[in-house]
């Protein structure tokens, strides 16, 4: 039986709004979904690789082929288990929610250059957290961390599903049209909405229903 996993967003949770919603859509099928709490209690250590080695244990618990969903940071995560030697043989199917390609390079402009060498110098930068509604530290490691994974790296052939917004003003459509650009076993879907997509839910859930035979 398939497995579902679904990842959420930086600086989210398991109870954000999407996550919900899918856990509420999967559940009317009969269909377990996971939704790990990416945070692990621990924000300010969060980076790629502490992501992906938890999303790897999950996995590790069943040999079933799995579906890996995720928004934004999440759905970089869910690219990156495809090419993990372990579990790339399992990863039946991707949907990826505005997924954060290119992150580093449209995320650190935003910060201006003193920010971002106070973040260097002083070893953490506040970050406002979603779920919790208030700042929290975030250790420049997580930037050392992502350098180590460049979007030209992923190149598992495994069915995706890329929903993104048009109106995206954290991480630009154009990323996400690059990356379904050079591959084809891509299916890039644009939608009227930005970041968060919230208000086409019910859209992207036929999407979704169609795209992994629901």
């Amino acid at each position: 039986m398939t497995q579902y996993i679904y990842l959420h967003g930086f600086a989210s949770s398991p109870q954000s709004q999407k996550a919900q919603a899918f856990k509420q859509q999967f559940d009317q099928l009969g269909l377990p979904l996971q939704i790990p709490d990416l945070n692990q209690g621990d924000f300010s250590r969060l980076s790629l690789s502490r992501q992906i080695r938890q999303v790897q244990e999950v996995m590790s618990q069943s040999n079933e082929p799995w579906v890996l969903m995720g928004s934004s940071f999440g759905g970089l995560t869910a690219a990156w288990m495809a090419e993990q030697p372990a579990q790339q043989d399992k990863v039946e199917a991707l949907v990826l929610l505005a997924p954060a390609f290119q992150f580093l390079a449209q995320w650190l402009p935003r910060l201006g250059p003193d920010q971002l060498a106070a973040w260097q110098r002083e070893g953490t930068l506040a970050v406002f957290h979603y779920s919790e509604q208030r700042n929290l530290p975030l250790y420049y490691d997580f930037v050392k961390d992502a350098q180590q994974y460049p979007d030209d790296s992923l190149k598992q052939v495994v069915p995706t599903l890329l929903i993104h917004g048009i109106r995206d003003d954290v991480i630009s459509i154009e990323a996400s049209r690059a990356y379904a650009a050079t591959r084809p076993w891509v299916t890039l879907v644009e939608v009227d909405s930005d970041h968060a997509l919230v208000d086409v839910q019910d859209e992207i859930w036929q999407h979704v229903q169609a795209f992994l035979d629901l």
